[in-house]
């Protein structure tokens, strides 16, 4: 009989100036080996049996912790590998926004825009960590004006093995004053296994009738149907059958680097057909932002992982007929996330 909970082993992992870095393992016997860290709440590591029980690896990982700090370094091709993203995830056109008739400025980390919650954003910082049943809770506190926010912010993420095949990442955020908040992680997934080559030959899908199309600075404009487009997964499709279309959206981006505007918790599943694994991930958020590592770095690969980002959309702070980001003291931010992995003989079916 196998456990009714996972094994959890803490360890050290290294430093960050004078601060201590640990390394969470939970593994659940014949499923799912899940290696988390407390800088950045980095999920490092992932393993999950392929379609002859064999385990492997199946998302992006730096083996150190040097390699996590060295590409949180000003001046580095950031690419936030398995990193909790804050305090807003995706980009603030402008690096600005207006919040009960106040203008609040925020770092430009990404050509006009701010990104990923500035260069100092939530996944270059040590959060603390206590093991809890099935998993690890991680804090955050961010003081009034970090990275140019307004509101002292307290954010708790829990990790959980919910099942041998199920990791569940549960949010939780509070002010004390109005702000804007918008969490996710940004694991890049590759079913075939870490180092395997690209993903363009997996199949997608996400089952969404309308996404966001950007400008050239990636801010998105008004929402539109993804019929008759390259963004139209409704039915699953290879990641890379569409990349060459000569189509504006692909272009600016490099690839996908989208929202889709989401009909229900079903965000998205993803299939191998080399392994037979299938990612299936569901969200309480309105949008998931699919990225296809168009610009991984060297060592890396172009295309060598995708992201399934939950979230709200892009610029909501400047958009009021978007979905609403903003947190007022009473209230409590709530997001809940969850990806399955399992096997298939075929891609999902609409």
């Amino acid at each position: 009989m196998t456990s009714s909970l996972p094994t959890s082993r803490r360890e050290l992992f290294g430093r960050v100036g004078d601060t201590d870095v640990h390394r969470y393992t939970l593994a659940w016997p014949g499923g799912l080996t899940v290696r988390l860290l407390d800088y950045g709440g980095v999920v490092q590591s992932l393993e999950a049996p392929d379609r002859s029980g064999e385990p492997g690896e199946v998302v992006l990982g730096f083996p150190t912790l040097e390699g996590y700090v060295e590409n949180n370094r000003p001046g580095a091709a950031r690419v936030f590998l398995g990193a909790l993203i804050g305090r807003y995830a995706n980009r603030i056109a402008g690096g600005a926004f207006t919040l009960d008739g106040v203008l609040h400025r925020v770092p430009v980390n990404d050509g006009k825009n701010s990104l990923h919650g500035g260069p100092a954003g939530f996944d270059t910082r040590v959060w603390s960590a206590a093991e809890v049943p099935g998993g690890l809770r991680l804090r955050l506190r961010s003081p009034d004006g970090d990275q140019g926010y307004p509101g002292t912010l307290t954010t708790e993420v829990t990790y959980r093995l919910v099942a041998p095949g199920r990791l569940s990442i549960g949010y939780r955020a509070s002010t004390d004053a109005p702000t804007v908040v918008n969490l996710t992680n940004h694991t890049y997934w590759n079913l075939a296994g870490a180092g395997a080559g690209d993903v363009h030959g997996h199949w997608l899908r996400i089952p969404a009738a309308r996404y966001c199309p950007t400008d050239e600075n990636l801010i998105p404009g008004e929402v539109a149907p993804v019929e008759g487009t390259p963004f139209d997964f409704r039915q699953a499709t290879r990641i890379g059958a569409r990349l060459g279309a000569p189509d504006r959206q692909l272009a600016i981006a490099g690839g996908y680097d989208h929202n889709w505007v989401l009909d229900g918790r079903l965000a998205a599943q993803a299939w191998d057909p080399v392994s037979g694994r299938l990612l299936t991930m569901r969200t309480t958020e309105p949008g998931v932002q699919f990225y296809s590592g168009n610009h991984l770095t060297a060592d890396l690969g172009s295309g060598a992982g995708f992201a399934l980002e939950a979230q709200h959309f892009p610029d909501s702070p400047n958009r009021p007929d978007f979905p609403s980001t903003v947190l007022r003291p009473g209230e409590v931010y709530r997001q809940e996330t969850e990806y399955e992995l399992t096997t298939a003989d075929g891609p999902p079916a609409g």
